[in-house]
């Protein structure tokens, strides 16, 4: 989670990356709210539009599809209130109106509702996975029964510094 609030991008152990990621955090600033917090992640995407996570430690500029975004996931906490205990369908649209128009804080991609439908999507894009969400949900931290997170059998990825398989067995 990187938790926005003061207006700079922060990593969940507190590190502020605002630095690291100028783009990010001006994009940030910019956004129409005094006060927020957002669960999100940093990317860069090939030109297919993949993420690449190993390109945010070094990556070969011709080969970049985007600069250094901020994928947002969810809002937990905007102009001083909890949004957490709300369902996951209210807070996606409170999330969508507050980051509307900016061009580096853009909210996740919503596949079909349908599980069999959004994993053709997955397949047909080459994404690694998908995660599924219980649009009723309140917001919830780590490990959690509603969500659930699947790959592609045999996806990998080869920039990976450990050559790690994702899936299988």
């Amino acid at each position: 989670m990187i938790p926005t609030l003061f207006r700079e991008p922060f990593h969940r152990t507190g590190v502020n990356h605002a630095k690291r990621f100028p783009g990010v955090a001006a994009a940030i600033a910019a956004l129409p709210v005094p006060t927020l917090v957002l669960d999100g992640e940093v990317a860069i995407f090939d030109e297919q539009l993949r993420s690449r996570f190993a390109w945010l430690r070094r990556h070969e500029p011709e080969l970049l599809g985007t600069p250094p975004l901020l994928m947002a996931f969810d809002v937990l906490y905007r102009d001083g209130e909890d949004l957490t205990g709300r369902p996951l369908r209210e807070r996606r649209h409170v999330l969508e109106a507050v980051i509307a128009g900016s061009a580096a804080v853009l909210p996740t991609r919503r596949l079909a509702a349908d599980g069999l439908e959004a994993w053709a999507q997955v397949l047909a894009r080459g994404y690694e996975g998908l995660v599924a969400k219980d649009d009723a949900s309140p917001y919830r931290g780590g490990v959690t029964r509603s969500r659930l997170k699947v790959k592609v059998p045999g996806w990998t990825d080869s920039e990976d510094r450990w050559k790690r398989r994702l899936t299988g067995p």
